[in-house]
């Protein structure tokens, strides 16, 4: 049996995305491995997801964003995934993202090894949301975009999680990268049914919830202004889960509003797939809006939260001008509502109160699309 090496940053506990495209692979009858990168120090080192095995690296403890203990962290895991597949090589590298494409090209220089890259992300733009105005932070944006497109190149297939939808509507991931002369395919992150119990329209009190990487303070400041703007008697609660660089500053934040009597909030820390369910279950509207001084909301990035909350009902409310807005307005899946605007995010929140949605398009769509992007690479390989 042909083996598969996929390769995250992330210590996979879960990442949706990269364990359904590691069962994708499996049905076809590989052997796969998921090499993961635990920065925290606090996952298993070894586990067995329906008979895909992550394997999770640690290195010492590393923070994630765009700060030097961060690249040299990620450099560490790199290197010892390098020599742990150089000394077992596998048919296929699986590259998740574009700090993994590394070891792809590595093993493609010393093996003669193909990799897929898959990229869910724009990630040299990351570095550059701290301090946008920053020269530095600019050239280091630059030289690894340089570095991504030069290593992408080599691939011999790229996956790609955004792209337009019809000819008027905003680019995506794509696009970005045919702009720069490279094909991509797309295969967007829904999920795939059965999905749990659908919405039911709230009869007094509602919630609203973010759920995911808790990293953007700006989003975050933008919902509490918003839910603010609303009378107290409309006021939702809100209902944050996941863990992320401004995790920690966040719930102090609610602390104080929520010691102020203008707020009720619930806060916790990461989650499993099983805890997301019943998160999702007591939401009535996800917040699923980003500060697009981060490049990658412009250029096509699409929340997986709105799909996830979509497939049992909940409506989102998304930033207007870019993809994710001409998506949950093409799919009546959610409101767009303008970046800064706190007045409209009100409204949008209000608008999707009573709403239940239907995911037209969920995650079988995508596997069609992904199995026609993997066909000629798993040519190669029996």
């Amino acid at each position: 049996m042909s083996r598969v090496a996929m390769v995250v940053t992330n210590a996979c506990s879960p990442d949706p995305r990269v364990l359904r495209h590691a069962a994708w692979m499996l049905a076809l009858g590989f052997e796969v491995t998921i090499h993961a990168f635990d920065r925290d120090e606090e996952h298993p080192m070894s586990e067995n997801v329906g008979g895909v095995r992550i394997m999770r690296y640690r290195v010492g403890k590393v923070p994630y964003g765009g700060t030097v203990s961060t690249y040299r962290g990620i450099r560490r895991f790199q290197q010892t995934v390098v020599r742990t597949l150089l000394n077992e090589p596998p048919a296929l590298v699986y590259c998740h993202d574009a700090d993994t494409l590394a070891v792809g090209t590595t093993m493609r220089q010393q093996k003669s090894i193909p990799f897929v890259f898959d990229m869910h992300d724009l990630q040299h733009t990351w570095v550059r949301y701290a301090a946008p105005q920053s020269m530095i932070r600019s050239w280091v944006s630059k030289r690894m975009k340089f570095k991504m497109l030069d290593r992408a190149k080599h691939a011999q297939c790229i996956i790609t999680s955004s792209g337009a939808h019809s000819e008027s509507s905003s680019r995506g991931f794509g696009d970005w990268l045919e702009h720069h002369g490279m094909n991509a395919h797309v295969v967007e992150n829904r999920p795939l049914p059965p999905f749990s119990t659908s919405k039911k329209t709230p009869q007094s009190d509602w919630t609203v919830g973010f759920v995911g990487k808790v990293r953007d303070m700006k989003a975050m400041e933008l919902l509490i202004e918003a839910v603010k703007q609303l009378p107290p008697h409309e006021r939702p609660s809100l209902r944050i889960a996941g863990d992320g660089t401004v995790a920690a500053a966040l719930r102090r934040r609610l602390m104080d509003e929520m010691d102020q009597e203008t707020l009720v909030a619930e806060v916790s820390g990461a989650f499993t797939q099983h805890e997301l369910d019943e998160i999702l279950d007591g939401l009535d509207v996800m917040f699923a809006m980003y500060a697009p001084q981060r490049g990658n909301i412009l250029q096509g990035a699409l929340p997986v939260k709105m799909f996830d909350a979509a497939a049992r009902g909940i409506p989102s409310v998304v930033n207007d001008g870019c993809l994710m807005g001409d998506v949950a307005r093409d799919e009546a899946i959610g409101e767009p509502a303008p970046w800064g605007d706190s007045k409209a995010v009100a409204q949008a929140l209000l608008a999707c109160k009573n709403k239940v949605v239907e995911l037209n398009h969920d995650g079988e769509r995508e596997h069609q699309r992904w199995l026609k992007a993997i066909q000629p690479v798993v040519k190669g390989l029996q």
